[in-house]
């Protein structure tokens, strides 16, 4: 996975929430960026309407968290140290978090939030974005989110939108605006494969230790979720400890003592050194499956 000296590669990462970074492929982007490449995470909302989902999470002085200017400056503060921990760049969109709607029937989301703002109007800043930074390579959500949240299924459509978007001129003219930009590899982020889950899991089991991925296996199974494809896997193990560390930066996210940290490290990379992607289009050839998410860039024309 190594690039010639005079190619400069860029990833761009779009995100729906401040810590979707540090969970989802954040140890791919903390390989490339140690290799080199310039790595933008983007991040759609400010996750203003997000939970405390850490029960050990105090607010920390000078900070509030009872309002959504609150939890968004925390959020963003978080942020700043978890992209610090990954050497990535990151910048916001600047849409408001729609939070994740309970209940049946469910409620209705917030006026004004992420998820209900038009496809056209929510894509522009990122459309304007990929011109100006120029990726390669993009990464998002597969068309479900991931789960069920609005605002990740919104973060599919934006990111899908733009990819598509940002290289046609007669698209999204702004004055004064970058020049159009095709990127060249769209791939969908793969947390948490059957694949993944049982090699951890049977793992776990051989070690005489509790699985977090039991009932989940069996409940997929049960319901026979279909998988999606898996075509590219990168190998980042030796990353996993700044995966890490950008998660502990998202304090009032993620619970140290939780899911995240559930199987010890030396296990994990034992069994499952990789993070997992779903090439969705490419306008360069590449053979599947893949390690390299700039497979079929690498040495060409492309990579300028």
């Amino acid at each position: 996975m190594s690039s010639a000296p005079h190619e400069q590669l860029r990833l761009m990462a779009v995100h729906a929430h401040p810590d979707d970074e540090s969970s989802k492929g954040a140890a791919t982007t903390a390989r490339y960026a140690a290799e080199g490449v310039d790595v933008l995470v983007v991040t759609c909302t400010g996750g203003e309407r997000g939970d405390v989902l850490n029960p050990t999470f105090v607010v920390p002085e000078a900070h509030e968290f009872d309002t959504l200017e609150g939890k968004r400056a925390l959020r963003r503060a978080e942020m700043e140290v978890a992209a610090e921990a990954l050497g990535v760049r990151q910048t916001w969109l600047g849409f408001v978090d729609s939070g994740l709607p309970e209940g049946d029937p469910l409620p209705p989301l917030p006026e004004g939030c992420f998820a209900l703002v038009p496809l056209e109007e929510a894509a522009a800043p990122l459309v304007e974005l990929v011109r100006r930074f120029r990726p390669h390579v993009m990464t998002t959500y597969d068309p479900s989110g991931g789960y069920p949240h609005p605002d990740h299924i919104k973060c599919h459509e934006v990111a899908f939108e733009a990819f598509h978007a940002a290289g046609d001129a007669s698209r999204y003219q702004v004055d004064g605006g970058a020049a159009p930009w095709q990127p060249l590899k769209l791939y969908y982020n793969h947390g948490f494969s059957m694949e993944r889950m049982r090699a951890v899991h049977e793992a776990m089991q051989g070690a005489g230790l509790e699985s977090p991925f039991g009932d989940w296996i069996e409940s997929r199974t049960a319901r026979e979720i279909p998988e999606r494809t898996v075509t590219t896997k990168i190998e980042c193990a030796k990353y996993f400890p700044q995966r890490d560390a950008a998660l502990l930066a998202h304090a009032s996210q993620i619970d140290p003592n939780g899911f995240f940290f559930a199987v010890p490290r030396d296990v994990e990379a034992e069994v499952w050194p990789w993070e997992e992607f779903e090439l969705a289009e490419s306008h360069v050839p590449t053979r599947t499956p893949e390690d390299d998410l700039f497979a079929g860039i690498r040495g060409t024309e492309a990579a300028r």
